[in-house]
């Protein structure tokens, strides 16, 4: 599965379109054309140009349609990345490296190829020389029998690689609180669970890094595919304005139906007043709570333990318990202010509960009990923003944020072909400013079980 049980993925969990793969569907279309101009040429009277590099003979003549190359494939986002899509790509290799002989059957030739490649969830890294780029997979082997998979394996190692790296940028900054997968809805369905592997492969590589124990939580089960994971969820504001805008009322209908093991996390911000809908909550949920524990239910009193309040205020609104100070940055949306305020109130709110005398010390514990999770516009700048100045929030849920693709957090994958083999020795043949390259992390692997 990654580096952290150095097992790999197989097709088995990836399903392959293997047979639009093969013939070229999701590649680049000039790769269709350089198959077509290799296979040619294999079939004529080989290289008959004339300015040729110097190869140390006389390469006219040469069967260039079946030269056997040297391709590396590497990212060059600046400075740490997570590498994910490895194990994927490694399944392209495995089941759609060949050709189509004359009568269209296919002819698998992967067990020809010389496969070196890191395990997903190693760490490269890119200070900007392009002569010192750290591969993730090296191939060795007959060029027309993988040119068509360029692309896919490009494809899925940028976009894994980037959604893995993003995480562990936001994962840092949040100091080792808990980090909610949160952007199904910000991209199509088909990506979701290529996504929520990176991610799951980021948090174990953040936990094995910072010493952490953090958990993948994500929202779609779709997410979990990959790597045996569930989604978790509680309720969206659609379910709220079902109870007519009655955030508690929803939440203890929430706690009654649903099994004890999904954590009750009340959607506080729905009529943009989070501390009041906090305190409703929290002290319906706690009345239910009590009257079972003192019935004997603790089964069943466990359905009603609130683990936290989510705070989604929108970017346009100031919720009302955040007083004015004229600056959008500091008023609207999800503010260090309004969680300060939302903390206070639900650890004093028990002080205005009528209670027994013995069950003063379990109000208590309740309260403080209850975690806050800040959703809404989060990235690492306003995560790192939050924890410097002490915010008491407990976990953040980030979604589109952990998508960027801009200038810093592009990691698009490129593949080179550095060396040629001419009768048996590697020559290299690199486009100027590129070069062969190594990563002590690169493994020699066997295809045959992927």
């Amino acid at each position: 599965m990654s580096l952290f049980n150095k097992e790999r993925l197989t097709n088995d969990v990836f399903k392959l379109d293997v047979e639009r793969m093969r013939r070229g569907w999701y590649s680049d279309k000039y790769f269709a054309n350089i198959l077509a101009m290799l296979e040619g040429v294999s079939k004529a009277d080989g290289y008959q140009g004339q300015f040729a590099r110097e190869i140390g003979q006389d390469p006219l003549g040469l069967n260039v349609g079946d030269l056997e190359v040297e391709v590396q494939f590497f990212t060059r986002r600046q400075g740490k990345t997570v590498i994910v899509g490895v194990d994927k790509a490694l399944s392209m290799l495995r089941h759609c490296t060949g050709y189509f002989d004359a009568s269209g059957e296919w002819v698998e030739t992967w067990d020809s190829l010389q496969v070196t490649a890191v395990h997903d969830g190693a760490i490269t890294e890119y200070h900007g020389d392009p002569l010192k780029v750290q591969p993730v997979i090296r191939i060795l082997g007959r060029y027309r029998d993988f040119a068509l998979l360029e692309t896919p394996m490009l494809g899925i190692l940028s976009r894994s690689s980037r959604i893995a790296t993003n995480v562990y940028k936001v994962l840092r900054a949040a100091r080792g609180k808990q980090v909610l997968f949160f952007p199904a809805r910000f991209d199509l369905h088909e990506v979701q669970a290529a996504d929520g592997y990176a991610y799951d492969i980021a948090v174990a590589r953040f936990n094995q890094d910072f010493q952490g124990q953090l958990r993948s939580f994500v929202s779609t089960d779709a997410q979990g595919d990959w790597w045996g994971g569930a989604a978790g969820g509680t309720v969206a504001h659609a379910a709220i304005a079902c109870f007519f805008g009655d955030t508690a009322a929803a939440m203890m209908a929430f706690a009654q139906h649903r099994p004890a093991e999904i954590p009750r996390i009340a959607l506080v911000d729905f009529n943009n007043d989070s501390v009041t809908d906090s305190l409703r909550t929290m002290q319906a949920m706690f009345t239910r709570y009590v009257e079972l524990v003192e019935a004997g239910q603790r089964d069943e009193a466990e359905k009603f333990v609130l683990y936290g309040v989510r705070l989604d205020t929108s970017g346009s609104l100031r919720d009302v318990n955040v007083p004015p100070l004229g600056d959008p940055g500091l008023d609207l949306g999800v503010t260090p202010r309004l969680v300060f305020n939302v903390r206070q109130a639900l650890d004093s709110a028990w002080e205005g509960w009528v209670l027994k005398a013995e069950q003063v010390e379990m109000a208590k514990a309740y309260c403080h009990n209850v975690q806050i999770v800040v959703t809404g516009g989060f990235s690492p700048e306003k995560i790192e923003r939050f924890e410097k100045l002490g915010v008491p929030a407990d976990i953040y849920g980030v979604g589109s944020s952990l998508l960027s693709n801009d200038k810093e957090t592009n990691t698009d994958f490129t593949a080179d072909v550095v060396r040629v083999r001419l009768n048996g020795r590697w020559v290299d043949m690199a486009k100027v400013g590129r070069a062969p390259a190594n990563n002590p992390d690169l493994e020699m692997l066997d295809l045959t079980d992927l």
